[in-house]
């Protein structure tokens, strides 16, 4: 198994929207979502953070929020308690999985626009995001999630697992520059949105922000960005980042066991719960500050092929929460594939995700 810098692929599947026959029917509210000239997916509005003026700016658009004012259906993660969880979902195991999904949430920081951005949306006449803006340079912000992480010793994959790079020294922007770069170093992927990052022109204008749980935790940064898989109609990117922090590289590396461990538990707890449940959470970062809970339940599986779906969902969400990881208990995603994230919000208040693939066997991560 080699660990290579990937280069940029777009995929254009094209498929047309459906809802799945076992699914529940739109609403008169959901009827609103989808105006007469659109065919194909249902597209609202993004939900990313534009700041003119930088990071300094963020805090006067979460005071000044029009969609959800107060913020009072958000749970700051760190007082984020069982009591915030339904009576009949107050699990200590799930409870244990969401402060394990909030670990691993980042933000996600744009400085630029790339030109190769289209005007619409795949198959709709609705208007791309930050069409044509290539020559502004406004911070927007969104989040996104880590998802795997390596650690490399000389190029050689460290903690299990054969493995190897074709390069022996770490590639972050501040070895890039030196004349020692150092020998040991992290990788990691984080998915997003990809309205959020389009490509590598964009990729290379990112900065992710870690471990962003209070107004007062330490500024922890990675600038060092790439994409490796995008997909515009799906609407799920891919990036490939990397450090040689030690600090920054162990906790990830800790953090991920530990997600990984009270996944199992939990995807064997809840697995044959589909009946029962429609619960949903979002970890994100509203307005680009720190991180935020909100708990929901998923409303409709909107069939995009056999195996291809995208959900709606009633939890809060505001600008900033573009990209974030969206997970629905009671339907379980296969491993392999990316994951469900946020992608928008229709007009009467209702959420909807990228596209994920959902797995027979149901499995989930």
């Amino acid at each position: 198994m080699s660990y290579k810098k990937n280069t940029q692929t777009i995929r254009k599947d094209t498929k047309i929207l459906k809802i799945e026959k076992n699914s529940h029917h739109f609403t008169s509210d959901h009827s609103k979502v989808q105006s007469d000239d659109v065919e194909g997916p249902l597209i609202g509005d993004h939900e990313t953070q534009e700041s003119e003026g930088g990071e300094a700016d963020l805090h006067k658009y979460l005071v000044g929020c029009e969609k959800n004012p107060g913020h009072r259906q958000f749970i700051p993660v760190d007082t984020f308690t069982l009591k915030h969880l339904p009576e009949d979902l107050q699990d200590k195991d799930l409870y244990d999985y969401i402060k394990a999904t909030a670990d691993k949430t980042v933000r996600v920081s744009v400085e630029m626009s790339s030109p190769h951005r289209p005007e619409f949306w795949p198959k709709t006449t609705r208007p791309y995001p930050f069409y044509n803006k290539s020559e502004r340079r406004n911070l927007r912000t969104g989040s996104g999630r880590v998802r795997y992480v390596y650690k490399f010793q000389d190029g050689v994959l460290q903690d299990g697992g054969p493995g190897h790079t074709d390069y022996t020294k770490c590639w972050c922007r501040k070895c890039e520059g030196s004349n020692s770069p150092s020998n040991m170093w992290w990788e990691f992927y984080v998915t997003t949105a990809t309205h959020v990052v389009f490509d590598d022109i964009e990729a290379s204008h990112t900065t992710l922000r870690l471990f962003y749980d209070k107004d007062e935790s330490p500024v922890v940064r990675v600038n060092k960005v790439s994409v490796t898989d995008v997909n515009i109609e799906y609407d799920r990117c891919r990036l490939k980042c990397v450090t040689c922090d030690k600090n920054v590289g162990n906790k990830l590396m800790e953090m991920w066991k530990h997600f990984f461990n009270v996944w199992g538990k939990v995807r064997d707890k809840y697995k044959d719960s589909r009946s029962n449940h429609k619960f949903t959470f979002i970890v994100s970062h509203p307005h680009g500050c720190s991180k935020q809970v909100s708990v929901g339940h998923w409303k409709d599986r909107l069939k995009v092929s056999e195996r291809i779906s995208k959900f709606t969902y009633t939890n809060c969400t505001c600008p900033g929460s573009s990209g974030a990881n969206v997970q629905c208990l009671d339907y379980h995603v296969h491993w392999t594939w990316f994951n469900l994230v946020h992608s928008g919000s229709f007009k009467p208040g209702l959420n909807y995700s990228g596209v994920i693939y959902v797995h027979r066997e149901d499995v989930f991560l």
